[in-house]
């Protein structure tokens, strides 16, 4: 079983058996991201695939999870992924859940009844990066799911008991759109109402096209204590009914963590007694993608 290229995973997947059915992703192309670079897309010959299934069954029949790479393997329609599917089942009889990484078109593009195979086959999580709720700022990213495909898209795996991980980015409007990244996030955010709710905070990679535009001054970072405002500010938006909050990546400068909304007080808490200087922040030389 041999992986492609630098893999990443979703931490909470750290204990699953990561099955690359996809190598990059199919819309390569949002001007922050480094995640893929010089990792074409393409989607991997299906007995290579059955291959690793079959190799880790026998190794591990333990297995319970199952999380596919790389950052888009739901493009695979139905067609070509069900039988992926099958034999994951198959191999482990042990399984409780695959999960993936999800693109708004590959489930707004799905229709009911292709939606609930994949929960019939196991599909339990997507992970979804939002990154701003704000339409502007994903057209100047150069992000393919629009706002209103990726709140379609949440809604639609809750009709089918698939739970959705929904990933913003903050920062992602720089100093200049910092406002309206806040506020049009918190009205997204609100509709979706997603199962999870991550935030990690930007951090500009020398290569993307992002980096160039901080280099011609056309786009100014936030500081630290800017982007504690910016979680601040949404947080105290949000009107979820019942949501696992977590801000603990590498890449924030304070890590956090609660369910919404019972935990929402002490959340703004931490964050004005951050803001206010009484609490320490990771170092930056600790702070990593």
């Amino acid at each position: 079983m041999a992986l492609e290229g630098h893999i990443i995973r979703p931490p909470s997947e750290a204990e699953s058996f990561l099955l690359q059915v996809t190598t990059g992703c199919s819309s390569d192309a949002c001007v922050f991201c480094g995640a893929y670079t010089g990792k074409p897309f393409r989607v991997k010959n299906i007995e290579e695939v059955y291959e690793d299934i079959q190799k880790a069954g026998k190794s591990d029949p333990e297995i319970r999870r199952v999380f596919l790479l790389d950052g888009d393997a739901l493009v695979l329609n139905n067609k070509k992924l069900l039988p992926i599917l099958e034999k994951i089942n198959e191999a482990f009889p042990k399984l409780t859940r695959i999960s993936s990484y999800a693109n708004g078109y590959n489930i707004t593009g799905r229709s009911c009844a292709e939606m609930a195979e994949l929960y019939e086959h196991k599909i339990r999580v997507l992970y979804m990066g939002l990154e701003s709720g704000d339409q502007d700022i994903l057209n100047y990213c150069r992000k393919r799911s629009t706002v209103n495909e990726m709140i379609e898209a949440v809604n639609k795996c809750g009709q089918f008991k698939i739970k959705t991980s929904v990933i913003l980015l903050l920062g992602l409007g720089g100093r200049k759109y910092s406002k309206q990244h806040v506020e049009n996030s918190i009205i997204t955010i609100n509709k979706m109402q997603p199962n999870y709710l991550s935030f990690l905070s930007l951090m500009i990679i020398p290569g993307t096209p992002l980096y160039e535009e901080k280099q011609n001054g056309n786009f100014i970072e936030l500081n630290p204590s800017e982007l504690l405002q910016e979680t601040h500010d949404i947080i105290e938006g949000l009107e979820l009914k019942n949501t696992i909050f977590r801000s603990d990546h590498a890449s924030n400068y304070l890590p956090l963590g609660g369910r919404f909304p019972r935990d929402k007080p002490a959340l703004l808490d931490i964050l004005r007694s951050a803001i206010r200087g009484k609490v320490a922040l990771r170092q930056e030389f600790m702070r990593g993608l």
